[in-house]
């Protein structure tokens, strides 16, 4: 498609309203969290965003801000990534204690991965409960937290962070659950028992059947049996500046299955602010392969004045807590479609310190810090199996937390 005929589809406008609460937020001296954009050209229209830049840990407290981003891309219908639009922040939140949220930053940044986890099943198993709903959806949320960026992610969505001095890829910081690409899934997939082919005379992607999906992992299709799991990838990075900033890309496959990360990259980072950085990697993508598929973009800047300095001769951290491990087979292999560059200090702008990254689907007790009152006697709610349990068993929370 060329850049002429591009010019005849109208992207949705921004609303008015949209314009005079921006202007209103400024002239009230209401800080936004984090500079953004989006863009999206429809298909199927099966894809929503999500973006929230002004969250409280502590309700009325501008200290305890934080700002969530997501993109859910919907398959046999929109149902799944409607409700998961609308329940999967609310969940993942829930799944933390009070005190916890509300005892320091250090505290609800180390509980974060695990709730996101509990989030992402819990919506799943409500949503699968609804009688007569088959569709499904991939999710990838992102919740920012100063320098600290946390991503959990099921399916083909994709989340990278970007240098914005050099343009270059720093991070990918989701795993790619289709099965075309993944070994490791695929042995997942197989080892449990489910079936990984083409169609017999189609050919195209790999599927898992029964049901014929080309994702192992997502939220919803109730039809498709055990082998699709909603257990995400959950990564939690660390940015520091190294004289620059980053940039967050998160894109439905309507992007990454036109433009690689380096493209998607080159076109975010031309100079521009990132409302138009959104437009500019959705029209690179049409371009590319024309519109095919809904193609959404978000992207964030995360500025060096918001990142602590990277001192001189230091070095990044690896995992500094992981309490998600695998149980039974140790499917941790990186695939180089999505390796990490981790933390080189020359020709960067913003180093990444890596937190926690795990993508089991095999999930081992998490130990009894996840209640900070650490009370054998205490009743807890598994968030996985939802069967009353005693501390350290599952992913749990107390009955009477929120």
């Amino acid at each position: 498609m060329s850049r002429k005929e591009l010019s005849k589809i109208s992207p949705s406008p921004v609303s008015l309203a949209t314009l005079l609460d921006r202007e209103l937020r400024e002239e009230k001296g209401v800080k936004s969290f984090a500079k953004y954009g989006e863009d999206s050209m429809a298909k199927k229209g099966e894809d929503y965003g999500l973006i929230k830049t002004c969250c409280h840990r502590v309700p009325g407290d501008p200290s305890t801000a934080f700002s969530v981003f997501a993109i859910f891309d919907g398959h046999s219908g929109i149902s799944a990534a409607v409700y998961a639009k609308e329940n999967l922040l609310n969940n993942v939140l829930k799944a933390i204690p009070q005190d916890i949220i509300s005892s320091s930053r250090d505290a609800w940044l180390h509980a974060l991965p695990r709730a996101l986890v509990a989030g992402f099943v819990r919506t799943d198993m409500d949503f699968q409960s609804i009688k007569g709903e088959m569709s499904g959806t991939t999710a990838t949320l992102v919740v920012v937290d100063e320098c600290v960026v946390t991503v959990a992610s099921v399916g083909d969505s994709r989340c990278i962070l970007v240098d914005t001095e050099g343009g270059g890829v720093v991070s990918i910081l989701t795993v790619d659950h289709r099965l075309e690409d993944n070994v490791e899934e695929r042995e997942r997939v197989i080892a449990s028992g489910g079936e990984v082919k083409r169609h017999d005379y189609r050919g195209g992607p790999l599927r898992v059947w029964p049901g014929g999906l080309c994702l192992s992992r997502s939220i919803g299709d109730a039809d498709l049996g055990k082998y699709i799991v909603p257990i995400p990838q959950v990564k939690q990075v660390k940015l520091l500046s190294n004289g620059g900033g980053g940039r967050l890309i998160i894109a439905s496959d309507g992007v990454w299955d036109a433009l690689s990360n380096e493209m998607a990259a080159a076109a975010a980072c031309r100079g521009v602010a990132a409302e138009f950085a959104a437009k500019l990697v959705v029209e690179e993508a049409i371009i590319s392969k024309g519109l095919k598929d809904d193609t959404s973009c978000i992207v964030v800047d995360i500025p060096s004045d918001h990142l602590p300095v990277l001192q001189p001769n230091s070095t990044t951290r690896k995992k500094l807590h992981n309490v998600l491990k695998p149980l039974l087979f140790p499917f941790r292999k990186k695939s180089k479609k999505n390796s990490t560059n981790k933390g080189t200090t020359s020709k960067v702008g913003v180093v990444v310190e890596e937190l926690f990254d795990e993508g089991s689907v095999f999930i081992e007790r998490f130990g009894d810090d996840f209640s900070l009152k650490n009370n054998s006697d205490q009743i807890f709610s598994c968030e996985i199996c939802q069967v009353d349990q005693r501390p350290g068993n599952g992913i749990s929370r107390p009955l009477n937390s929120p």
